[in-house]
């Protein structure tokens, strides 16, 4: 698979062909890549909320309806629409869950190779716990990191896709009941098949050239 020309050819949508649906089993292909997205020391620390009907889309449209209007078709359009959600804690019961999944998948080779990733995971846990005082935030960005698997499957898959931030995560969390669970929205991802509208689609892409994204040493 060439990976850089489907960077090249991924953009994010503008609009979207709403009476186009993504076939289930790329769906399915799809959400299995997501939930094998890489994080720091395995946290795994979100939970993916898909809307695949008019009623599910609604609902989270309600979190653009005042402030953020311009992205509402992007949801209520599109064939299948993603809410990235981040932890609000790192909880005992979710990292004695983790490490028993590790376990039954047959990752330690011992009982002091499962002790050693306990001890591990639980150290990075606790340096942005109490030491950098940025577990929250650090949380969170492992979530993009899962955002950054979606957008590439998606490309891979022959889809198109919106990353959206604009949207109230206040309201968003109270309609989803996240809060209630542990959880905050952070990203929506908007997933289907571009309008012949989607002005976007027809410009070039823009990235800052070579010399000034990379240093060599």
């Amino acid at each position: 698979m060439d990976t850089v020309s489907l960077a090249k050819r991924r953009y994010t949508t503008k609009a979207y062909d709403a009476s186009r649906r993504i076939p289930q089993a790329t769906v399915d292909a799809l959400l299995e890549q997501l939930r094998h997205s890489p994080s720091s020391v395995n946290s795994q620390p979100w939970h993916f909320i898909v809307a695949d009907s008019a009623e599910g889309k609604a609902r989270l449209a309600k979190s653009t309806a005042e402030r953020f209007a311009y992205n509402t078709p992007k949801l209520v359009d599109a064939s299948h629409v993603i809410v990235f959600c981040t932890r609000t804690e790192m909880t005992e019961a979710h990292l004695n869950a983790v490490l028993e999944q590790e376990a039954a998948d047959g990752r330690f080779r011992d009982e002091q190779a499962r002790a050693a990733q306990n001890q591990s995971r639980r150290h990075y846990v606790d340096l942005h716990r109490y030491d950098q005082k940025d577990v929250q935030h650090w949380m969170e960005k492992q979530t993009y990191l899962a955002l950054g698997t979606a957008l590439l499957g998606a490309a891979a898959h022959g889809l198109d896709a919106t990353p959206i931030e604009g949207f109230d995560s206040k309201i968003l969390d109270a309609e989803l009941g996240l809060r209630e669970r542990g959880f905050t929205s952070v990203v929506i991802l908007s997933l289907g098949y571009r309008a012949e509208t989607d002005f976007n689609a027809g410009l070039n892409k823009s990235r800052l050239p070579v010399s000034q994204v990379f240093t060599f040493l």
